[in-house]
């Protein structure tokens, strides 16, 4: 049961490549698609330096954030929309700390070691919340419509109430039957017992006739 709640439960991230490093962009996108992402939306585009400031209005006061916006309008970025199980805590590390010095150090293999070249000017970015990842997808793409992903506990108690039972039900008559070809006597079985549907019996269609 784990394991198919885990392939269900999968969790959408912003993923910005960085001017940079944005000639770099095909080959770290196949990156991010070897590491089991789908790229739901990509989109190239130039920032305003207002844009960059309202994008970052969280690190406002900083002594970075004017270096910051200035660089990041400084060229033309690659934004992606990017899901897969732990989608958020994978993507970030990949990428690795923040400060390019201290990934050099600590996470040598991660891309931000790889791609960037200072602490300003470390390649790539990724959401670290759920609720950010959300701000930040809406930002980048403001026509896109984010439906709420059931939480892992929540697609357990689903699988685990709703699923489970009718599977292993079918199972069970599947070996009892023994039928010529059990994939399709199997999927009959589903669709006639399939306890979220309405099941009509003879007496209903009785009714109707009358």
């Amino acid at each position: 049961m784990d394991e198919i709640s885990q392939r269900l439960y999968v969790e959408r991230t912003l993923a910005i490549i960085k001017p940079d490093v944005v000639h770099k962009s095909e080959e770290i996108e196949k990156i991010i698609l070897k590491a089991g992402f789908l790229i739901l939306q990509k989109r190239r585009l130039l920032l305003s330096p207002e844009q960059c400031s309202e994008f970052y209005a969280h690190q406002y006061g900083k002594l970075f954030f004017p270096s910051l916006t200035a660089f990041m309008s400084s060229g033309p970025i690659v934004v992606m929309t990017l899901a897969r199980h732990n989608g958020i805590n994978h993507w970030r590390s990949m990428i690795g700390p923040d400060s390019f010095s201290v990934a050099k150090e600590s996470h040598p293999e991660s891309l931000r070691a790889k791609y960037g070249t200072s602490d300003l000017k470390n390649a790539l970015h990724g959401s670290d919340t759920f609720l950010t990842a959300v701000r930040e997808i809406r930002f980048m793409f403001p026509n896109t419509v984010i439906e709420p992903f059931h939480s892992k506990e929540q697609t357990e108690e689903y699988l685990s109430t709703n699923v489970i039972p009718v599977l292993l039900h079918g199972l069970t008559e599947l070996c009892k039957e023994k039928p010529l070809h059990p994939c399709i006597w199997l999927a009959d079985w589903l669709l006639n017992n399939d306890p979220s549907l309405p099941q009509i019996n003879d007496g209903d269609i009785l009714e109707d006739k009358k």
